[in-house]
């Protein structure tokens, strides 16, 4: 582990259902019994941890009271731990990219709002720390702002962007910055898509073309298709998942905004109904405050006291 990822799982931890905790005031001092139980699906559901992951979760716990292997709270509460990150390590996988493939074209997708652009400049941002050369393509051509947002960002990367005016096709604009990375032999493209509504099934098409047009050049491209989800959003956030799996095939999910709800909950239901691989998380609005997923970091931030939080 590095020093930065260290720093950023401390603050994974501190700030993941910042100002709440599941089940800190629920164990303590409490014998294990069915009501117990009872009160801590409740406060699972409510979490939006969904119900297969809470049923999932609370099988593996009353199987281990009827066997006589929790003898108090605190042994419930470690074993709770342990089965929140067994659901959670699998998805555990950080973005690798393959540097044999020039470039190596991530394709980011999800709704207006869900921090999208935010996400691609912080990730550009890592990126470059790595050592990669990027290139990001402003392929949300319907929103007015869209393309000054993500002008912002590559500027303040410096790194290139190809765009186009408003209205222009997006699988265009992505075709030109493909062909313009390759003629400039940079590692990465990163490109941008409309935010839209998942219902919205024109426009979940139009993500299928902008694949198809890509495939032109690199019929292995995109490498990375990554689904930006906002933590906030709770159940909807799984329906998202689904539509955006079924319309582009996702390879990876970025969950943002993990300070700002007492939700957290969500990401376990997404690791246990899709198993994609979570890439990254957000917990602010700092280039500090992106970095890759952990299981074990994020567990004990839903877990721990919420006076154990930091403001």
């Amino acid at each position: 582990m590095t020093p930065a990822e260290g720093g950023f799982f401390a603050r994974l931890r501190a700030r993941v259902n910042r100002g709440a905790s599941w089940v800190g005031d629920l164990l303590p001092g409490r014998r294990i019994d069915a009501a117990l139980l009872e009160d801590l699906e409740t406060r699972l559901l409510e979490a939006d941890m969904g119900v297969e992951a809470t049923e999932t979760v609370l099988s593996d716990l009353r199987a281990k009271v009827a066997r006589a292997e929790l003898g108090d709270a605190n042994a419930l509460m470690a074993a709770l731990s342990a089965s929140l990150i067994s659901i959670l390590k699998p998805v555990e996988q950080p973005l690798a990219i393959d540097r044999a493939r020039k470039p190596f074209v991530i394709l980011v997708v999800g709704v207006n709002g869900s921090g999208k652009t935010t996400t691609i400049g912080k990730l550009a941002k890592r990126l470059q720390d790595e050592g990669f050369s990027v290139m990001l393509a402003a392929g949300d051509t319907f929103r007015a702002a869209a393309v000054e947002q993500l002008a912002v960002w590559a500027d303040r990367n410096g790194v290139p962007l190809v765009s186009q005016g408003a209205g222009a096709d997006p699988a265009a604009v992505v075709f030109d910055a493909m062909q313009s990375a390759r003629a400039r032999g940079v590692d990465v493209l990163i490109a941008d898509t409309a935010g839209r509504l998942h219902t919205q099934s024109h426009l979940m098409d139009e993500l299928a073309k902008i694949a198809r047009v890509i495939k032109r050049i690199d019929p292995e491209a995109p490498h990375e298709v990554l689904l930006v989800l906002d933590a906030g959003l709770g159940q909807n956030a799984l329906r998202q998942a689904e539509q955006f799996r079924n319309a582009i095939g996702v390879s990876g999910i970025v969950v943002t905004k993990l300070d700002g709800t007492a939700k957290g909950g969500i990401v376990i239901a997404i690791a246990r109904r899709f198993g994609l691989p979570i890439r990254f998380v957000g917990v602010g609005e700092q280039a500090g405050d992106f970095g890759i997923f952990n299981a074990r970091a994020y567990v004990e931030g839903l877990l721990r006291p919420a006076a154990a939080k930091s403001p």
